[in-house]
């Protein structure tokens, strides 16, 4: 089994993919048809190897970090969500609601970037 693949995309496909990945993909077309002798290309595809799935397991972390992120927010908007129970139809302050809207609006951004943090992995 040989460590040389065309464009990279394992653990994930091209999403997971970081742009170091790329950079290795990129490496390994380049020195591919080098005349290296054995030991060297499997000590270089090794190498090559860790590096690239150490990069894939940063990109992992960051996006699982930044969807627990969105989430920490979402929780805390929601405490001040809570105040919507104590509102009633005859709130003499319309902008209150306003303002309650603009929470959902925050709650649904951040829900949205949780999500695209979680469909990269």
């Amino acid at each position: 089994m040989t460590a040389w693949h065309d464009g990279d995309q394992g653990f994930g496909g091209e999403a997971a993919a970081s742009s170091a990945s790329q950079l290795i993909g990129r490496l390994r077309r380049v020195l591919r048809p080098e005349e290296l002798n054995c030991d060297c290309r499997e000590t270089l595809n090794g190498a090559l190897a860790r590096f690239d799935e150490q990069e894939r397991r940063r990109e992992v972390r960051r996006r699982l970090a930044a969807a627990r992120e969105h989430k920490e927010r979402i929780t805390s908007i929601l405490h001040f969500l809570s105040e919507l129970d104590a509102l009633t139809e005859a709130e003499s302050d319309r902008t209150v609601f306003e303002e309650f809207a603009l929470l959902f609006v925050e709650i649904a951004r951040s829900g949205e970037a949780a999500v695209s943090a979680l469909r990269g992995l």
